[in-house]
């Protein structure tokens, strides 16, 4: 069992990742903007972070790189999921240390898959 802090601002999307994880055995929580993911890290201490980009109080990059700046936090594993595929934004991902960039819409397999391995093997180290 992982446990995952699913962070989206569509509720609809959050849904689908809750339910899709659930069904493999995951333990999921949820946060529907950047602020509140923030604020449920030390409550929840997930073993990987699901992070939208373009969300409300804190975009998913800001958030991301808050968490790569704290101690508590800075080897969490964090996926971004997003529509947003440009290879801008997949470059803008690897600068700001996100471990892997999923684009939406998503095989739901696949992203449980990455989820169990990220969890297992934990972030990729330099060198």
């Amino acid at each position: 069992m992982v446990r995952v802090l699913a962070v989206d601002d569509d509720p609809t999307i959050l849904r689908l990742l809750q339910v899709n994880l659930e069904m493999e055995g995951h333990e999921v929580h949820t946060a529907d903007n950047g602020r509140d993911a923030l604020e449920r890290l030390p409550e929840v201490e997930p073993e990987v972070v699901l992070l939208d980009v373009m969300m409300p109080h804190l975009d998913g990059w800001q958030v991301c790189e808050q968490l790569r700046t704290d101690a508590a936090f800075d080897a969490l594993p964090v996926v971004f999921l997003s529509a947003r595929a440009q290879e801008a934004d997949l470059s803008r991902g690897r600068a700001v240390g996100a471990d892997a960039y999923v684009t939406k819409p998503f095989d739901p397999l696949e992203l449980v898959e990455l989820i169990e391995r990220l969890a297992r093997e934990g972030r990729p180290t330099d060198g």
